[in-house]
């Protein structure tokens, strides 16, 4: 397990992409905006809100965190796209919440309403990341490297 703190981030950084990982906090509700429907999203603290990037630029690093804080503290709304969205294959950056998170090469980026299903790069395919009290747990992961930074902007 790795300690994480409400005012930290965890940073998995790869070859060809990068994931950030905060946890839920204390502002637990979360709205999930589909082309029919809104869902509210109630988490526990220890949940998680988990963002993949697709490359190693530092512009994503920072939209990375930038993406985690508009979710997180400023209550901006999770959107999942419809299936063959011609926005799907520009995204840079996608993001799920929820106490469990796999990650997948094999799905269309943003059009996952299910939140334990998240789009990756090759490198963390099949990794499962797991919020547990007082921290984050990893499993199934071969490559990268893990950093705790600020949560600020």
């Amino acid at each position: 397990m790795i300690p994480l703190h409400d005012t930290e981030m965890l940073m998995l950084r790869g070859n060809s992409g990068v994931i950030g990982i905060v946890k839920a906090g204390t502002n637990n509700l979360f709205f999930l905006e589909t082309d029919e429907e809104e869902i509210v999203l109630g988490l526990e603290p220890d949940d998680l809100l988990v963002s993949s990037g697709f490359d190693t630029k530092k512009s994503t690093l920072d939209g990375v965190k930038c993406v985690l804080y508009m979710i997180r503290e400023v209550g901006t709304p999770l959107i999942v796209l419809p299936k063959h969205h011609p926005a799907s294959k520009r995204l840079k950056i996608v993001v799920s919440v929820g106490p469990r998170t796999r990650i997948s090469c094999d799905i269309t980026p943003g059009t996952h309403p299910e939140q334990d299903v998240l789009c990756g790069v090759d490198e963390f395919s099949g990794v499962e990341i797991v919020g547990v009290p007082g921290g984050v747990e990893f499993r199934n992961m071969n490559s990268g490297s893990i950093e705790r930074i600020p949560f600020t902007v």
